[in-house]
């Protein structure tokens, strides 16, 4: 036996609810590899799959957890062993299939990806999705001309998941970051971090008549979209990208094409998901190198099973900071 944090429908009510439960190993879905699961996190989809889905979750009951870490048991897969340290993230784990809020899961082998020296598995949790896609949004600014020295680099929505990891990276990496948060009290959170300014959202959040604007930034990892995208794509500078990682502003994009074609800026669309692996293992290896394991640490909020129908609540009304980690034996 073991615990899990399940989802459950009632039929008639079309409602969700969700609790820590006993399963069993013959409960669990097909895959190749059976790993003792450690340590999950807490994601903005984690938090519609605790809830009532989002239309990501078809089959109820259901564990979420998009991203888990731990210790391979069982495998049917030649290229991992029992007792080998192993990561998660993407491939739908979590929405269509059973994932890491639970001390155990099986998968398909092709979804994991063995934990890069240097990072443990609380470590790897403390990154999870959100600081995979971070380093991926840099990878992606990096590919297209990103130095440092070429001027202040903006991250929007710079106190959640992915906005913190990536100041964290690009600060630690010799660039100047500015950090776009609607919360005034966490500036000295995003400082500590690395952030050399701190820019309201208030001031950039609003859609302007002008395509074009001063350019300011040399680059940008966005998180929001929107209205704030869109804001953002006429401040850059000449040559300059945008990572788009998310749109917690909305999905829209009320802009025009005048940044693309007068100032050649490029907006790079980033998804984790479904990430070879060949990237997954560059993107992890450089996470190891780049990431400051003390300012990941400073970013973390520790967390159980019983904890998450709460924080699944908390993170869709944007009251998460940082990293969440969920220790599932705790």
């Amino acid at each position: 036996m073991f615990k899990a944090l399940v989802v459950n429908k009632d039929e008639e009510s079309g409602k969700t609810s969700a609790a820590v439960e006993e399963m069993t190993v013959d409960q669990l879905p097909a895959g190749e590899v059976t790993v003792a699961v450690e340590y999950s996190t807490v994601n903005y989809k984690d938090g519609l799959c605790i809830g009532p889905g989002g239309g990501l979750v078809r089959h109820y009951p259901h564990i979420p957890g998009i991203d888990f870490a731990g210790t391979v048991e069982t495998s049917e897969d030649a290229r991992y062993a029992p007792g080998d340290k192993v990561v998660l993230t993407g491939w739908r784990v979590g929405e269509a299939h059973w994932g890491g809020y639970s001390q155990k899961a099986r998968v398909k082998a092709d979804w994991l990806v063995p934990l890069p020296a240097g990072l443990d598995t609380r470590q790897a949790m403390a990154v999870g999705t959100a600081g995979f896609t971070s380093m991926l949004a840099v990878m992606a600014l990096e590919d297209h001309g990103l130095t440092p020295g070429n001027g202040p680099v903006l991250v929007t929505g710079a106190a959640g998941g992915v906005g913190s990891v990536a100041v964290a990276i690009l600060a630690n990496l010799g660039h100047e970051v500015a950090g776009v948060t609607g919360r005034p009290e966490t500036g000295d959170y995003l400082q500590s971090l690395g952030a050399t300014q701190i820019v309201a959202r208030d001031e950039i959040n609003e859609t302007v008549k002008r395509p074009l604007e001063a350019e300011t930034w040399a680059g940008c990892v966005d998180a929001v979209g929107g209205a704030m995208l869109a804001r953002v794509l006429g401040q850059m500078k000449y040559g300059a990208s945008v990572s788009a990682v998310g749109l917690a502003g909305g999905a829209g994009l009320p802009a025009t094409v005048i940044p693309f074609l007068l100032r050649g800026v490029n907006l790079l669309g980033i998804d984790s998901v479904m990430q070879p692996y060949d990237n997954r293992v560059r993107a992890w290896e450089r996470i190891a190198r780049d990431l400051p394991m003390d300012k990941l640490e400073a970013m973390v909020q520790p967390a159980t099973l019983s904890d998450l129908p709460k924080l699944g609540s908390d993170i869709l009304k944007g009251q998460v900071k940082g990293r969440v980690v969920v220790d599932v034996n705790a």
